[in-house]
This record gives structure tokens, C-alpha cells and sequence, in this order.
């Protein structure tokens, strides 16, 4: 069986740093892209940012760019995404996703991690 696990989510205070894993089981870990996205209450889910399997490029909504940073462990076959100065409007229920491409839209993932909540915060 395919599964996705996030963890890591939990109650941060703004400005502060929480790193998100997404370990991975049951299928071909390295022929996947390992996107990111993540739903707020009332608003649509949207994607953070991906890690492509092709060549290892990384993409980031505008939002979370420079201050959020993907990377993959192969060893291990987890994905983190390290979030850095947080703000409230980060809060939000995140998930990780496999696919075979890189695109912020959440059609065409084959696979979905039940996700895991973040809070920013006082």
C-alpha cells in the first residue's frame, strides 16, 4: 500500500521555525516529484512548493519563498520542508504529495499524505 506521513506540524509562535517530514512507503520513492500545499479554513488548497524528481529542481509559491526550503532524503525516503519566520497567515493544515511532475495544481497527484497541522501563533 501506498502512503504518504507527514509530521512535524504543531503550535509555533511568529517568527519562529518548524521543520515538516513526509516519509514515504510502498512505491518507487525516486520516481516521484514530492510537492508540498497546503488549505487554510474556507480557502482552497494551494501549493507551497516541489521538489522534482528529474533534476532536483526546487519551486516555491511567492508566498513562503525564501524563508521555506524542500529537500529530500533518499536514504531514508522522506521529504522535509524547513519553515522559517512564520507568520499567522502560514497557519494551515499541510500536505505532501507525489507526482510525476512539478505543478502547483492538485490534479495529477498520485498520491496524498493525510497532512498535518500548523498554528502560527501568540
Amino acid at each position: 500500500e501506498a502512503q504518504l506521513v507527514e509530521s512535524g506540524g504543531g503550535l509555533v509562535q511568529p517568527g519562529g521555525s518548524l521543520r515538516l517530514s513526509c516519509a514515504a512507503s510502498g512505491f518507487t520513492f525516486d520516481d516521484y516529484s514530492i510537492g508540498w500545499f497546503r488549505q487554510a479554513p474556507g480557502k482552497e488548497r494551494e501549493g507551497v512548493s516541489c521538489l522534482s524528481t528529474s533534476d532536483g529542481s526546487t519551486y516555491y509559491a511567492d508566498s513562503v519563498k525564501g524563508r521555506f526550503t524542500i529537500s529530500r532524503d533518499n536514504a531514508e525516503d522522506t521529504v522535509h520542508l524547513q519553515m522559517n519566520n512564520l507568520s499567522p497567515g502560514d497557519t494551515a493544515v499541510y500536505y505532501c504529495a507525489a507526482r510525476a511532475y512539478c505543478s502547483w495544481s492538485t490534479y495529477g497527484v498520485n498520491y496524498w499524505g493525510k497532512g498535518t497541522l500548523v498554528t502560527v501563533s501568540s
